[in-house]
């Protein structure tokens, strides 16, 4: 069974690793050892044998909502359990700093579903199409679905700050 910890700065090139041999086949975005190094914190890993085969972040977008990103499993261990203990870890760590709903963008909303995930509109979730989604080489043709988890009674969530006067250039649709 893999152990689940908090990353460390000596876990920076194995992430990078991991991360980017996904995003070579365009399923992740590719991270640098710099941008590792400025969001470490956010980073829990999967360990077996010493071996780091999986990792995922819990990103602050508000004061009440997060991301799930950068959930990786190599795939010499896909199939394990090492994806759902993941993202369970890190819904414990929202829960913990008392997030009322965290999101994720995926290829594999089937994944997400069964850890309690809706889809919802990528429209809902502005400030990520505005900080992350400009740079990504999908942008005016995103594929991702997005989901979204409440964790807190919906009428706890606090609407996210309304970027209405850019949604509409920002936020591509998602097809159907």
């Amino acid at each position: 069974m893999a152990e689940i910890r908090k990353a460390t700065l000596s876990d920076i090139r194995p992430l990078t690793e991991l991360i980017n041999g996904y995003a070579r086949n365009g399923i992740m975005l590719p991270r640098t050892e710099f941008e590792m190094a400025e969001n470490i914190r956010d980073f829990m890993v999967a360990c077996q044998s010493g071996a780091i085969v999986g990792c995922g972040a819990l990103h602050f977008y508000t004061p009440q909502s997060g991301e799930i990103r950068s959930l990786a499993v190599a795939p010499e261990a896909k199939t394990r359990g090492i994806g759902r203990m993941l993202v369970e870890a890190l819904e414990t760590e929202a829960r913990q700093y008392d997030l009322a709903a965290i999101f994720a963008f995926t290829y594999v909303d089937g994944f997400f579903s069964k850890l309690g995930f809706s889809e919802v509109d990528r429209g809902e979730l502005p400030l990520k199409a505005w900080k992350d989604c400009l740079r990504c080489p999908k942008f005016q043709a995103c594929d991702e679905i997005a989901m979204l988890k409440q964790l807190k009674p919906a009428s706890l969530v606090s609407p996210a700050p309304q970027l209405a006067h850019i949604e509409t250039t920002l936020v591509p649709i998602r097809r159907k």
